[in-house]
């Protein structure tokens, strides 16, 4: 008789690897669906009042637009295509807790309860970082950065933004200072992996700040 117990073994050994695998991609498809879902009933209240909102993100530039100025659609499907990349936007935005919840739920089950108790505070003042970011550039940068635009504009040449362009120059703005409100985070996820210190940092500290000069230009 030949001896089959050890193929036997080989198939339940696979089939035991194979198993978590495949729930674990199952789970990550109802987490991924769950957010979309999520941001798709968001989408459609935040697209009835797009309009309104985009009022709201144009205002400081339109506050210092010239008198008789307005924003221009220089593209035939812009005044239906840019509210709606707006409300997207918006919905990925206001949704974004929800998103990250799901991706800690999946992930924090494979965690150790040390780097929980590290990972969970980080992710919520990354977003609340993140927000703060996106507030502080709007209150404190736009004004001061659209002012400064209408004062330099030659004499002979009225601004007149295209809505669109506008809109993505926002949104770059929105994220390059939800990104530079990140770097605290950052800058304690380096000392805890151990890829540098605090003495390190506090040595470096000239050089940092012109690089980040430097990267800013």
């Amino acid at each position: 008789m030949t001896d089959t117990s050890e193929p036997r073994e080989h198939d339940e050994l696979v089939d035991s690897t194979e198993q978590p695998f495949l729930s674990h991609l199952i789970e990550l498809r109802a987490r991924i669906l769950r957010g979309a879902l999520a941001v798709l009933l968001l989408f459609f209240p935040i697209y009835y009042f797009a309009n309104d909102i985009y009022e709201l993100v144009a205002a400081p530039l339109m506050a210092h637009l010239p008198e008789g100025s307005t924003m221009i659609a220089t593209e035939v499907a812009s005044p239906f295509l840019t509210p709606f990349k707006l409300a997207m936007f918006s919905a990925v935005f206001l949704g974004m807790p929800f998103l990250l919840h799901q991706l800690w739920a999946f992930v924090s089950p494979g965690l150790y309860l040390r780097e929980k108790r590290f990972a969970l505070p980080m992710l919520a003042s990354s977003i609340i970082l993140f927000y703060a970011g996106m507030v502080f550039a709007y209150v404190l940068v736009f004004p001061l950065m659209f002012q400064f635009f209408a004062s330099v504009t030659p004499v002979g040449v009225t601004m007149m933004t295209d809505i669109n362009r506008y809109l993505d120059f926002v949104i770059k703005m929105f994220f390059a200072f939800g990104l530079a409100f990140e770097i605290p985070i950052a800058t304690l996820l380096l000392v805890w992996s151990g890829l540098t210190t605090a003495d390190s940092l506090a040595r470096k500290r000239p050089y940092i700040v012109v690089g980040c000069f430097v990267v800013g230009m």
